[in-house]
């Protein structure tokens, strides 16, 4: 499959993202895109709603992937199941992308899976040597399925698990470490995570190799008032908002430029709401690009 010669990609991380702004593609979108062609470097789906054998969702998927590259995106892989990984699920997968090529695939540091009962939600890992042990058990029999290195995001996180025995960007850290997967790194839910739990975004941010970062979400989130505290509820339902835009550019200078995600998947907006947003996004990742350049001058 060959890309259109439009897309505006200023260089290609070492998973074949272009290292550009990108967008998730919703399929109320997709005759838009069509028509339009925007100046987008990529665009990213949940592969889970396409495992199906034929019908106008993947024909319409094709035809965008002619002239963007796709990034996967999964929710569904359960990496932190105590109880290993679903391989026939993982062997769809790969069919799937043998037959679109992304040029990436991701899940998260989570589990949504016991046996065969399946959660509609993405649970938190224990912080523990054992979990740890365990995921990396997963990731890499995934991996050795897939045919494909993995990148796996941060979560958003609500609550102290009892017993944590590290912290969760050490977790992560340690984790890529021992199975060669790389870092998606959501910047809201750091954000986010980092509010509702009383630690630092920046902090978190400082413990990240920047090698190990394959890409970057960047997301909205809500305010919850729950017995008088503030929480964040990471909705991906509106702008991502000025804090986590400042984040973002403290993440490109801690840690250097990567391919970053616009996601928005309640409340959709029309399409030329989330091109806004991404330009954004692509200004400052120029911008980082630009610092990086100067940087590495003589």
């Amino acid at each position: 499959m060959q890309r259109s010669s439009h897309v505006p990609v200023a260089a290609v991380n070492k998973a074949g993202l272009p290292l550009a702004a990108g967008l998730g593609l919703k399929p109320r979108h997709f005759q838009d895109v069509l028509d339009s062609r925007p100046a987008i470097g990529w665009f990213e789906v949940h592969p889970e709603n396409y495992l199906v054998a034929g019908g106008p969702l993947l024909a319409q998927l094709e035809r965008i992937r002619a002239d963007y590259p796709l990034s996967f995106h999964s929710v569904g892989m359960s990496l932190g199941s105590a109880d290993g990984v679903d391989t026939v699920h993982l062997r769809r997968l790969r069919a799937l992308a043998e037959r679109f090529e992304p040029a990436q695939m991701s899940d998260h540091l989570s589990w949504s899976r016991h046996g065969q009962r399946y959660l509609n939600d993405l649970l938190p890992m224990p912080l523990t040597t054992a979990a740890l042990a365990q995921m990396c058990r997963n990731v890499m029999q995934a991996q050795d399925i897939l045919g494909r290195t993995l990148a796996l995001e941060n979560p958003s996180s609500y609550l102290h698990l009892p017993g944590a025995q590290m912290s969760e960007s050490d977790f992560l850290v340690e984790l890529c470490r021992r199975t060669d997967a790389r870092i998606l790194l959501d910047v809201n839910n750091i954000y986010v995570s980092g509010h509702n739990l009383g630690w630092s975004p920046l902090d978190y941010l400082q413990s990240i190799p920047p090698n190990l970062v394959a890409e970057v979400h960047l997301a909205g989130h809500k305010v919850e008032v729950v017995e008088q505290d503030t929480l964040l509820i990471d909705d991906h339902g509106s702008p991502v908002c000025a804090a986590v835009w400042q984040l973002y550019e403290s993440a490109l200078s801690q840690l250097g430029p990567a391919p970053v995600l616009i996601e928005w998947d309640t409340d959709v907006p029309p399409l030329s709401v989330l091109l806004r947003e991404a330009d954004t996004a692509q200004h400052l990742l120029q911008s980082g690009l630009s610092a990086s350049a100067r940087r590495s001058l003589p």
